[in-house]
């Protein structure tokens, strides 16, 4: 193999090796983690493809603001300590984003103008695995402790963030979460054959060490009064998630085997942890399904009912494919999707494009057994996309469990939020101000509770930048980084 040099430079010499994936017909049977690890030679080799580019994209493509060339360049070097330390100036948690980002950074690599983009995140993660095995992540406690106490609500990665950060300022930080053992979805909406919960339990022994205190089990606005918290505590930050499900409001609604993906991603997470007994009702076992939802989470369903040992599952989704390869209108390095097999797929899910569904049929029982779908087509109305039903294309499939991944409008209605007196966007997310405090003074917002649904790398930026702002409201002035404060003009096209 040519060897690197500043003469050789290795994106001339070395061609992009993704993480590998464990074989379909071994992945299927259990609940382990999918990605097989290149060794680290090979992982060495490709963190010699990135140019150090004078003006990294890749660093701006991140709402964290990593310093990618520079962590892939101590990588490459071997300097382990320098990489993860650099790592954790930017991003709490890199393995999380290591193994659930879509990767933001590698859309804006430059290499991927003419070639395929450096393999940013599984350096990030091959960086963030060394440094746990080496001993190199360890807590860090504050030097200074103030006497002032902040509550976070919700344990996901963004109030992960906030509790983590402010803790390290000297605050005496509290995470209520209403589940049984701390992490949100991350716990119990990702499966393990994505991220298996170690990675989760050992940053939350390190936030513990910390000095970080957990109580779980406590839904606050009603096992714990909302006024009663404003009054314990000098900040209030809520993280609570976006968690209000869209519906499908159309005939056959309320027969009996139809879930939201929540609930059946949940309980099958439970059952693999040893939480909760399987429940026949939520299992996919020995059925046909379907999946009305083409993103991230109907993906990890249709995944999900194989491990089950489900009969058959279709995916729905109601666009039209993404372009297979970047549109002329869309040029680097704006952020495009495009079409692409996904894991779920490639394990045996069906995957159906331009589909609408138009009612579930059920027997006497109140039971669904079936779904009747029409196809659509894209046409264009006042020169904008509009999707329209394609004439007698109705067509029947059989369905005895249906799960409805249609992503979430906004957060959860609670007594948390009325007792608060908060005010809401339209689209149902809790209103803030550009400091991430909400309409009432000493209360914040983070995450998908302010954002809606969106990327790990975005909870974990916006957790970032509230505990910035909570420790200026507090403290009059901060140290902590805020990440996004410049996110939007700091793009080299703005310079």
């Amino acid at each position: 193999m040519p060897e690197f040099s500043e003469d050789r430079p290795g994106f001339l010499l070395y061609k992009r090796e993704d993480i590998p994936l464990r074989p379909v017909n071994e992945r299927i049977k259990d609940w382990k983690e999918i990605y097989r690890r290149l060794p680290e030679e090979k992982v060495r080799i490709q963190s010699e493809r990135c140019m150090g580019c004078g003006v990294p994209f890749c660093h701006y493509g991140c709402p964290l603001g990593n310093h990618t060339p520079i962590v892939n360049r101590y990588y490459r070097e071997g300097k382990i300590r320098g990489a993860i330390d650099l790592l954790h100036t930017a991003n709490n948690f890199p393995e999380f984003t290591g193994l659930l980002c879509p990767a933001l950074c590698e859309k804006s690599c430059v290499l991927g103008l003419n070639d395929n983009p450096v393999t940013i995140r599984q350096i990030e993660l091959s960086v963030a695995e060394k440094a746990w095995e080496m001993g190199m992540v360890e807590p860090l406690p504050p030097v200074e402790e103030l006497d002032k106490r902040v509550a976070v609500i919700g344990s996901g990665p963004s109030g992960l963030t906030v509790a983590q950060q402010l803790r390290r300022a000297g605050y005496r930080v509290t995470v209520f979460e209403r589940a049984d053992k701390p992490g949100g979805f991350l716990r119990y909406g990702i499966p393990d054959f994505k991220l298996e919960k170690h990675y989760l339990d050992r940053r939350l022994v390190q936030l513990e060490k910390e000095g970080v205190v957990f109580r779980n089990s406590i839904n606050v606005g009603v096992d714990y009064d909302a006024i009663d918290l404003k009054k314990d505590f000098d900040a209030i930050v809520l993280a609570c998630g976006s968690n209000k499900p869209r519906d499908l409001n159309i005939p056959g609604r309320d027969l009996k085997g139809i879930y939201f993906a929540a609930e059946f991603l949940s309980h099958a997470n439970k059952v693999v942890s040893g939480k909760a007994k399987e429940n026949p009702a939520l299992s996919a076992k020995n059925k046909n399904v379907i999946v009305i939802g083409g993103g991230d989470t109907g993906n990890d369903c249709v995944s999900t009912a194989i491990r089950q040992g489900c009969k058959s599952v279709i995916q729905f989704e109601l666009f039209p494919p993404p372009p297979e390869s970047r549109p002329s209108d869309k040029p680097w390095p704006q952020f495009v999707r495009t079409l692409s097999k996904s894991i779920s797929i490639e394990e045996g899910g069906v995957q159906v494009f331009r589909i609408n569904t138009k009612r579930f049929i059920g027997n006497k029982k109140g039971e669904v057994i079936s779904l009747v779908a029409s196809r659509v087509t894209v046409v264009e109305e006042h020169g904008k996309p509009k999707l329209e039903e394609i004439p007698d294309s109705e067509m029947e499939f059989p369905a005895d469990l249906v799960i409805l991944a249609l992503g979430f409008a906004g957060a959860e209605e609670s007594n948390l939020i009325g007792e608060l007196g908060l005010k809401l966007t339209p689209w149902g997310t809790v209103r803030v101000d550009e400091k991430g405090m909400t309409s009432v003074e000493g209360i914040f917002g983070t995450g998908d509770m302010v954002r809606g649904q969106s990327l790990i790398v975005w909870a974990i930026a916006e957790g970032r930048k509230v505990a910035h702002y909570v420790d200026r409201y507090l403290r009059g002035e901060t140290e902590l980084p805020n990440p996004l404060a410049d996110y939007y003009v700091k793009s080299p096209f703005e310079i």
